[in-house]
């Protein structure tokens, strides 16, 4: 699945410590997902990233474009995601 970052994500990715690698993979592969309150064009893609101490890494992405487009990322504490 082709994906491109927007440059926000980018920048988050770097301020945040988030490999780009676990993003894409909650993106592609993702455990849980979740419809964005405000915008129903975006999913909220939750991954535990078992290299940061299973923390939960919450990737929101835009599908209606092609490729899917990374808006943000980061780890979020209040997530959960059944094992």
């Amino acid at each position: 699945m082709p994906l491109e970052l927007t440059q926000h994500a980018r920048d988050m990715l770097v301020e945040r410590g988030i490999s780009e690698t676990w993003a894409e993979r909650a993106v592609t592969n993702p455990e849980a997902v979740e419809t964005d309150e405000t915008d129903p064009g975006l999913e909220h893609c939750l991954q535990r990233v078992p290299e940061y101490g299973d923390r939960v890494l919450r990737v929101i992405a835009d599908r209606t474009v092609s490729p899917v487009r990374i808006v943000t990322a980061y780890f979020d504490r209040g997530a959960k995601v059944k094992s």
